[in-house]
């Protein structure tokens, strides 16, 4: 599952991931990836990747990085800024909008799999 995370800085991509791992059980702390670009996590019996790719100057980096091997089919892929990288499409994508008051987040399946996970919801 690839769910592809829009928005500009301080929209509260971070704070939704960390929110949906909480949901799931997870107990541990969830920090931003900004630096680290990736931050793996298990929680809920599901293994969940946390990309932020804000940092990417261009697509080698992404090469470089090796980040493809989490692409396996096995993880559900949260991805920050995905449009700097050649990630796969998404599944799902977030857009967060920031109001006055608040946030307004407007979700989109693009996918069978996307439309069964939010169908669940």
């Amino acid at each position: 599952m690839v769910i592809h995370l829009n928005g500009d800085l301080g929209a509260g991509k971070t704070s939704l991931v960390r929110g949906i791992l909480n949901a799931l059980g997870y107990t541990g702390r969830v920090k931003s990836p900004t630096y680290t670009l990736l931050e793996p996590y298990h929680a809920g019996r599901l293994d969940l990747r946390h990309f932020d790719l804000y940092r990417l100057r261009d697509e080698s980096e992404w090469e470089q990085a090796g980040f493809r091997d989490e692409f396996d089919g096995n993880n559900v892929l949260f991805i920050e800024w995905p449009e700097k990288a050649p990630v796969p499409p998404a599944d799902i994508v977030i857009d967060l909008i920031i109001l006055h008051q608040g946030r307004r987040a407007i979700i989109k399946s693009n996918t069978a799999a996307g439309k069964a996970c939010l169908k669940q919801l």
